[in-house]
C-alpha cells in the first residue's frame, strides 16, 4: 500500500471521536468521520510502520442499522454526520468510545453513572453560524453550510432539522434578498467580496432571537428594507436585535472588528435552572439551552454540600456554574482568560442579584496564585485542550477532598486524570451527557476525590 491509493475498507471498530478502525494487508488504518459497519472508500494519507490513516472519500455501504436521514441537506452538509444512525445507538458509541478512553490509560474503580440524553433529538441548537459562498464556482450566492471535505463550497440550508423552523425562515428571506439585490460574498481566494457569514441565536425560555449579519467594508448597504421583510415574518419567537458586524480578516473565522446595532438589542435572555442569563452576538455559552440544564444538573448531582464553603471555578466562562453553585457555597472564584466572558459574567450575577462570587480575567495558571482564600472545592471546564501542565500542578497541590471536571474533550480528559491520579487523586464518578445529537461530540462531567 501506498500513499495516494485508495481502497476500500470495512471498518470494524471506532475510537474517540468517531474515528473508524479497519484492516488491510493486516494493518490497521484509521479512517475520521467514519462510522461502525460501513464500508468506505478511502484515499491513503499517512502510511506508517504501524498504522495507516485514509482520508473518506465515499461510503460505499451503510451500517445494517443505518436509517434514513430526515434533514434534506444530509448528504451535502458537514453538521450532522450521525444523522443516519438510530440516536439510541449513537448513545451508545458515543459511551463505547469514551468508556474505551478510560480502559486504554488504565482507570478502573470508579462508578459510571451512563449517558442523559438530549431533552431534543431535533431542533435543539441555540446558535448557528451560516457562511455566504456558493455551492460551484460561477454559481449563484448560497447561504448554509461547507461541503464536506470542500472548504469552498457552501451548501444551500433551508430546512435544517438541528435548528427550529424560525432558522430556516430567516435564511431562506436573506438568501432570496442578497440574491435579488446581487450582493456579492466575501471570497477566500482572492479575498473580495462583501457577505460572510449569518449567527442566529436563540433562547429557549424567553423566546428571542438575535440576528448578526457579518461583512467586509469593501461596500456599504442599509439593510433597512431586510430587518423590515423579517419581522413581518410569521415566526415562533420574537426578533429582539439585528447587528451588522464587520470583518475585514483574511481567515474565516468570525472575527468581531465593529459592530452596529441596526435594530432592538445586542443580546437574548436565556434561563437555566432559574437563573437568567445574558448572551450577547460573541458569549460563549452552551448551544443546547435544554441540554445544558442536565450538564449542570449532573454537576449538581456531583457536588457534595457546599455550603460554608469556598469554591473555585476555574474556566468559567461566562459564569453559568460559577452562579448555580453560589447559591449554595459561602464563596466562589470564577477565573477566565476570555475578558468578554468575564463581562458578561459580572453583569449576568448582577441579573440575579448574585453577590457571593469574584471573577477574576485571565490564564488560570497565573491568577490561581492571586486568590488568597484557599477553595475547599475546585470545578474545572476546561477548553477543548484541557488543563495545561501548570494550571493541573497548582490544582491537585492544593490537596482539595474534591474536583468536578467537566469535559468536552474526553480525549484530554483522560490525560489529565493520569496526572490526578498520579498526584494522590482518585475517579469516583462518571457521567455522560450527549449535547450534540448526531455529531461525534459528547459532554463528560466526573467526580474525582483526593485519597
Amino acid at each position: 500500500m501506498r500513499k495516494g491509493q485508495i481502497v476500500e475498507v470495512l471498518i470494524e471498530d471506532t475510537v474517540f471521536p468517531s474515528t473508524g478502525i479497519g484492516t488491510i494487508d493486516g494493518k490497521k488504518i484509521e479512517i475520521k468521520n467514519a462510522v461502525l459497519g460501513q464500508k468506505v472508500a478511502v484515499r491513503i494519507t499517512r502510511n506508517r510502520k504501524d498504522k495507516m490513516e485514509g482520508k473518506l472519500l465515499k461510503v460505499v455501504e451503510q451500517p445494517i442499522e443505518s436509517i434514513d436521514a430526515v434533514c434534506p441537506h444530509f448528504e451535502f452538509c458537514g453538521g450532522c454526520s450521525h444523522q443516519h444512525i438510530p440516536y439510541d445507538l449513537q448513545l451508545k458509541w458515543k459511551e463505547r468510545e469514551v468508556l474505551k478512553l478510560l480502559d486504554a490509560k488504565k482507570i478502573e474503580g470508579y462508578t459510571y453513572d451512563g449517558i442523559v440524553k438530549s431533552p431534543s433529538e431535533f431542533g435543539y441548537r441555540n446558535k448557528m453560524e451560516f457562511t455566504f459562498g456558493n455551492e460551484e464556482k460561477g454559481g449563484e450566492i448560497t447561504l448554509g453550510m461547507h461541503q464536506p471535505g470542500k472548504f469552498h463550497n457552501i451548501t444551500q440550508i433551508s430546512d435544517c432539522r438541528i435548528v427550529d423552523d424560525d432558522y430556516n425562515a430567516i435564511v431562506n428571506t436573506i438568501s432570496q434578498y442578497c440574491r435579488k439585490k446581487g450582493l456579492s460574498f466575501f471570497s477566500k481566494v482572492n479575498h473580495e467580496g462583501y457577505l460572510r457569514h449569518l449567527v442566529i441565536r436563540k433562547s429557549f425560555k424567553r423566546n428571542e432571537l438575535l440576528i448578526n449579519i457579518v461583512t467586509t467594508t469593501q461596500i456599504e448597504h442599509n439593510f433597512e428594507n431586510l430587518i423590515e421583510k423579517l419581522k413581518s415574518l410569521s415566526l415562533n419567537s420574537n426578533i429582539v436585535g439585528f447587528l451588522h458586524t464587520f470583518n475585514d480578516s483574511v481567515g474565516d473565522a468570525i472575527t468581531n472588528q465593529g459592530c452596529k446595532v441596526l435594530y432592538g438589542r445586542d443580546y437574548v435572555i436565556e434561563e437555566i435552572l432559574g437563573l437568567q442569563f445574558k448572551i450577547s452576538a460573541f458569549s460563549f455559552f452552551q448551544t443546547n439551552s435544554l441540554g445544558a440544564e442536565k450538564l449542570y444538573g449532573a454537576v449538581q448531582e456531583y457536588l457534595s454540600d457546599a455550603s460554608g464553603k469556598t469554591v473555585y471555578d476555574l474556566y468559567c466562562g461566562t459564569g453559568t456554574i460559577t452562579q448555580i453553585v453560589a447559591q449554595k457555597a459561602k464563596m466562589v472564584y470564577g477565573i477566565e482568560l476570555v475578558e468578554e466572558a468575564i463581562d458578561s459574567a459580572i453583569d449576568n450575577a448582577r441579573l440575579n442579584n448574585i453577590e457571593n462570587i469574584r471573577f477574576i480575567a485571565g490564564d488560570v495558571g497565573e491568577k490561581l496564585k492571586e486568590i488568597e482564600e484557599k477553595p475547599d472545592i475546585i470545578i474545572v471546564d476546561p477548553p477543548r485542550a484541557g488543563i495545561g501542565p501548570k494550571a493541573l500542578k497548582q490544582i491537585v497541590d492544593y490537596g482539595v477532598k474534591e474536583i468536578i471536571y467537566v469535559s468536552c474533550n474526553p480525549k484530554t480528559l483522560v490525560d489529565n486524570l493520569s496526572d490526578m491520579i498520579e498526584a494522590g487523586y482518585k475517579l469516583e464518578r462518571v457521567k455522560l451527557v450527549d449535547m450534540f445529537p448526531h455529531t461525534r461530540h459528547c459532554e463528560v462531567v466526573v467526580k474525582i476525590e483526593h485519597v
